[in-house]
């Protein structure tokens, strides 16, 4: 074997002395490293907890929008229920049941409105056709208000039809006997 000489003995010998003195500063980075990476993942977890709520959200519509395919819902279930949200009190919860219902309902009227627009005889369907078919839809509140003044029109015309029959037996009894009356 080869005999090394005391100079190459001596410069492996700072060399180990270097690199130890390396491997405590890198030991003492490390921990610095550690204690920095511990204090980040509390950071991290309070991330990564509102991370997997929102991803928890997203699940949920995505589940949502696959049982629309399976339940065969007319209107994507996320927009029905952000325009149902936007018109509730901010303190109401919504069922599930109510959310489908509610599109199926939406659907129901659309296929209605769309039934009656086929029936023009037009190849086109105009602005004042679709104002004509959705009329119902729109003016509810008028309609019932004017349903309700006809039906107290009908009640007074009623009374009116029950006033003039008892006038009309009253007058024809006083005749009936005064007609007896003459025969004898």
């Amino acid at each position: 074997m080869e005999e090394k000489s005391e100079e190459e003995v001596g410069n492996e010998s700072e060399d180990l002395k270097e690199s130890e003195d390396k491997s405590d500063e890198e030991l003492v980075n490390e921990s610095e490293d550690l204690e920095e990476s511990e204090d980040l993942e509390g950071e991290e977890s309070e991330d990564l907890e509102e991370s997997e709520e929102e991803s928890e959200e997203e699940s949920e519509e995505l589940e949502g929008e696959e049982s629309e395919d399976s339940e065969g819902l007319p209107f994507a279930k996320a927009e029905v229920v952000r325009l149902m949200k936007q018109n509730l009190d901010s303190d109401k919860m919504i069922r599930e049941r109510v959310k489908v219902e509610m599109n199926r309902f939406l659907g129901e009227v659309l296929e209605r409105v769309c039934e009656q627009l086929n029936e023009y005889p037009y190849t086109t369907i105009e602005y004042e056709m679709l104002k004509e078919s959705i009329y119902p839809y729109t003016n509810i509140k008028r309609i019932n208000e004017e349903k309700l003044r006809i039906l107290k029109h009908l009640e007074a015309i009623r009374a009116d039809c029950d006033a003039l029959s008892m006038d009309v037996r009253k007058t024809l009894k006083l005749k009936d006997v005064d007609e007896e009356e003459e025969i004898f």
